[in-house]
């Protein structure tokens, strides 16, 4: 089968919405299917490449950082992906298109699916949700709103990557909704023997944002300098500096990392080096550092918020706490950082609960739905 990905980000540029297409892609492929990806060019990246037997197809729409696209970028997007897609599928002939995010890369599926009668399947994140990330999307969904809805009426499937989303989603879309969640590859990402650092690491990932609170991050764990900890903060945005000023004030320059936005296998690179993910996220849909988080063996310390509750196992893996309770986040940390045996365990029990998000079981539900779509 001929697959034609659309997405606005695709690593390195982007966030887990973007990691989470590659992983797909790079299984279909595994299994036989040709995938073409269309995605957003940002300077320094090639136009055209070959990646583990796929092409990747980076077309110029004005986006500037890895980390965000603001409203020129996605609406450069738009115009210029549905231009480079119509010659696409003209000339390579896709038998289904895959779009990821309904905004701002939807009405790109939409548009030449109306136009070259190719079925489009679409799979929605969070953002891209009305209500989903407020803090980021609230203003301009106001705007947009009324445009989206055909976007999800005709498409030939919906996809929600968690249980969350989907009931978000149907507040506003009232389709077939089905919930496939991120998965990721268990025997690439394997750390094989798990063992406690010492002291124990803390990590987080994720775009210096409201969203993802990174700073309350810094503020719960100056509370705990009684305890012998580092913390590693992968990532970048408009918080950074608001987040080395807190990790200044607080003293802490020494116990703490910030490399910047980094690639997909170095992000993995540091959770074979960390014993804790912790992310106090005010919202999420299935964070794939999460997932990946569960493979590498880390336990957990998160907000109760989207998919986390799919991902955390209440005091077994992790802990999931109020978004607002920076007490109950620091007890949980306090707890696993005390106690190695209690950590131990908790990481043993997050790569047991990896099985669950086997990419190859990700990509069967997602296989299934193509050859439907496509027979019909």
């Amino acid at each position: 089968m001929r697959i034609l990905v659309i997405t606005y980000e695709f690593p390195p540029v982007g966030g887990g919405g973007g990691r989470a297409a590659f992983d797909i892609c790079q299984t279909l492929v595994e299994r036989g299917h040709e995938v073409h990806v269309l995605t957003a060019h940002m300077k320094g990246l090639a136009h055209q490449e070959s990646v583990d037997g796929y092409k990747v197809i980076r077309i110029s729409s004005l986006r500037r950082y890895s980390y965000k696209a603001d409203l020129p970028a996605m609406g450069g997007f738009i115009i210029a992906g549905f231009w480079a897609g119509l010659r696409h599928i003209r000339s390579w002939r896709p038998d289904i298109i895959h779009v990821h995010f309904a905004v701002p890369t939807g009405p790109i599926a939409w548009l030449l699916s109306r136009i070259t009668s190719v079925p489009y399947v679409l799979t929605a994140h969070l953002g891209d949700i009305p209500g989903g990330v407020p803090k980021k999307t609230s203003g301009w969904f106001r705007w947009i709103y009324p445009f989206t809805p055909r976007i999800w009426q005709d498409a030939a499937q919906v996809v929600a990557v968690s249980e969350f989303s989907r009931l978000l989603a149907l507040e506003h879309y009232p389709v077939d909704i089905k919930v496939i969640p991120n998965g990721v590859n268990l025997q690439a990402l394997n750390p094989c023997d798990i063992r406690i650092n010492d002291p124990p690491k803390i990590v987080f990932a994720g775009r210096f944002m409201q969203q993802k609170n990174p700073v309350t991050l810094v503020r719960i764990l100056a509370g705990l300098q009684n305890l012998n900890w580092k913390c590693a903060m992968l990532g970048d945005g408009p918080l950074r500096e608001d987040v080395e000023q807190e990790i200044d004030r607080n003293g802490l320059q020494d116990r703490f990392v910030m490399p910047g936005w980094v690639t997909p296998e170095e992000v993995i690179d540091c959770f074979s080096n960390s014993d804790i993910l912790f992310m106090p996220s005010s919202s999420e849909g299935l964070p794939v550092v999460g997932v990946q988080a569960l493979a590498m063996g880390l336990a957990i310390i998160a907000s109760r918020v989207g998919g986390f509750v799919d991902i955390v196992d209440q005091g077994k893996n992790g802990f999931l706490y109020s978004q607002t309770d920076s007490e109950g986040m620091q007890s949980g940390l306090r707890e696993l950082i005390s106690d190695k045996e209690t950590l131990l365990v908790f990481r043993r029990n997050s790569r047991e609960f990896a099985q669950r998000f086997d990419i190859s079981k990700v990509v069967d539900e997602y296989v299934q739905i193509f050859d439907e779509v496509a027979i019909a």
